[in-house]
């Protein structure tokens, strides 16, 4: 019987590789669309070690047109996309928001695209709580007003929905979600995948764990003066498996009829906010290793707080989070020292 097949986009990155170990232990035939700008090919090596099969990596460029119906075209009897490809820091949106506005724009232009010329029924988005900008309530449903975003890379998520919305609603795409989580981190359980940005990390996680095994010389907690209980910002961590095991709920739910409006959108988080000093908290009690930080200004872009209502993700896809914080930082940190110490990387 042949495998039903997932094109990921993006797929070589950190959400997407373990969305690909997901897919494969569920059965599904996975294909990774990767111009590996923010990832590395060596990936897809111990995505095989895990489930037992490599995936198919294509190597192309979303923002090429040709290039991307020329992929599509070999793929065609794919039955559903899952769209991660984008640049993603919030900082480095800031200081480059025309590079940021022509790739997540023009790369998910050409996907739907290439999926109405094919007749792909089926979008799972990666979104964002940054979708959201500031809240005025806390915490944030599916319902919550959407506030001016606050960097250019939170504005091309809420363009690409608007995008993705008008596609279904014109009937160009059968049916879509936009999956809109908050903070993933954490590793797979066998520590052989993880997060591993290329250069300084935009995120807090890698750069708590970069700093522990000495790369960095100190960790930057960027503002200690917002009006939370610590005063550094708060955010919902979610652990990256539990994610994984969201957009195979998704997918799922499209697969075998389940999803009721065309277009829908669904938080995910694990409905409880974090600060950072939480955080790094979290990690020195988990490793027993005291990290050296400082407290500087704000970052441009970001938030105070922001965490989710997760009701929605239980009721229509059956999922909650397995996984906390503790696991979060524990795994984070195991994958930091194969990485390094086996990986070399």
């Amino acid at each position: 019987m042949t495998k039903p097949k997932i094109i990921t986009t993006g797929g070589a990155g950190y959400i997407g590789s373990h969305t690909a170990v997901a897919l494969q232990e569920a059965g599904f035939e996975v294909v990774l669309m990767d111009n590996l700008v923010n990832s590395s090919a060596d990936v897809i090596h111990r995505i095989g070690r895990i489930t037992g099969k490599e995936p198919l990596l294509e190597l192309v460029d979303l923002c090429d047109e040709q290039a991307t119906k020329n992929c599509f075209s070999k793929h065609s009897d794919a039955v559903g996309i899952i769209h991660f490809a984008a640049l993603k820091a919030v900082g480095e949106s800031v200081a480059q928001p025309t590079r940021y506005y022509r790739n997540n724009l023009v790369s998910m232009l050409h996907v739907l695209e290439a999926m109405h010329q094919h007749n792909i029924p089926n979008l799972i988005f990666s979104s964002s709580a940054t979708v959201y900008g500031q809240p005025d309530v806390l915490p944030v449903t599916e319902q919550t007003p959407l506030q001016p975003a606050a960097s250019p890379y939170g504005q091309t998520k809420q363009m690409n929905e608007v995008m993705i919305r008008d596609a279904v609603f014109a009937g160009e795409l059968k049916r879509a979600i936009s999956l809109r989580y908050f903070n993933p981190v954490g590793a797979h359980p066998t520590a052989i995948i993880g997060e591993l940005p290329l250069g300084i990390p935009n995120n807090l996680m890698p750069f708590i764990t970069q700093t522990a095994i000495g790369i960095r010389k100190e960790l930057a907690v960027f503002g200690g003066d917002y009006d939370t209980i610590d005063g550094t910002a708060v955010r919902d961590y979610i652990h990256v498996m539990d994610l994984a095991e969201a957009h195979l709920g998704a997918l799922q739910y499209q697969l075998n009829g389940s999803q009721s409006e065309s277009y829908d959108v669904i938080n995910l988080g694990t409905g409880l906010g974090s600060t950072v000093l939480e955080v790094i908290q979290s990690f020195e009690k988990v490793t027993g290793i005291n990290l050296n930080y400082r407290i500087v200004d704000r970052r441009p872009g970001d938030v105070a707080a922001i965490y989710a209502n997760v009701d929605k993700a239980a009721r229509v896809l059956h999922w909650h989070t397995q996984r906390d914080l503790d696991e979060m930082t524990r795994s984070a940190w195991a994958w930091e020292k194969y990485a390094r110490e086996t990986l070399g990387l």
